[in-house]
């Protein structure tokens, strides 16, 4: 197996970003993964004393399919922020300083207006991921069950959909399932996989048009009857992760 691809998702909710390489630590998520998050104005979310909410609690592809239209960047050297919307209009403030996530948060209520709650808040509390599971985990798709589920839908299936931080090529199609439990090799890094992914309404977005063109938590649930893709991995000895980069599924 080899890693095709490896993405963070700096916003949640918001676009992939690509990677060619990146360094992890020992019980940590990508570095920046999930870092930042749009609360709804009746979210729970207290950043002197963060802790885990549910997605619906922000900004989300499952409930706000309109966020895939923005396109965000973030740049870490300068701590900046750009989120660009498809009329051209775009804001760059950096979500590491209390005016400029007030800033992000009014500039993305107004884009999302039509599916806010109150009055949103823009967050980031060093330490702390806006993960969809309260563990800090890398995710991990395994390209060639992408591949089998848009061949059982009769339909293509982009694989951002699943928004993964690591996608696999070479392993046999829903393989992954059955490696909770077990350790994998990954360039430098070892991870531990601790859990299957449950899908939700997020992957009936399309990543390209922000339309709810598809329904694979259906799909799954039709075709293998559940509704699971992709596995949850902690990370048990950090290092390098780069595309390219040999997996190695150890014995159990």
């Amino acid at each position: 197996m080899r890693i095709e691809h490896l993405y963070r998702y700096p916003v949640k909710g918001l676009t992939a970003e690509a990677l060619e390489s990146v360094t992890v630590e020992s019980g940590e998520t990508l570095p920046w993964d999930r870092a930042f998050a749009l609360a709804q104005g009746d979210a729970p979310f207290d950043p002197a004393q963060p802790r885990w909410l549910r997605k619906t609690h922000f900004m989300c592809l499952m409930a706000n399919a309109r966020a895939a239209l923005l396109r965000a960047s973030f740049d870490v050297p300068s701590g900046m922020l750009l989120i660009r919307a498809p009329d051209g209009s775009s804001i760059a403030q950096s979500p590491l300083t209390p005016a400029g996530r007030d800033r992000l948060g009014a500039w993305l209520a107004v884009f999302l207006a039509e599916g806010g709650r109150g009055v949103p808040r823009f967050h980031h509390v060093p330490g702390h991921s806006f993960s969809d599971v309260s563990a800090k985990v890398v995710s991990i798709i395994n390209l060639a069950s992408v591949a089998d589920l848009a061949a059982r839908a009769g339909a293509p299936r982009h694989h951002l959909r699943f928004r993964a931080n690591i996608y696999l090529r070479g392993a046999p199609a829903w393989s992954e399932l059955g490696w909770v439990g077990r350790d994998l090799l990954a360039g430098r890094t070892r991870l531990r996989v601790v859990k299957r992914i449950s899908r939700c309404a997020a992957t009936e977005v399309n990543p390209e048009t922000a339309e709810r063109d598809a329904h694979p938590v259906a799909e799954l649930r039709d075709a293998l009857g559940h509704v699971d893709c992709g596995v949850y991995a902690e990370v048990i000895e950090g290092g390098q992760l780069a595309v390219g980069d040999a997996v190695e599924l150890l014995p159990a």
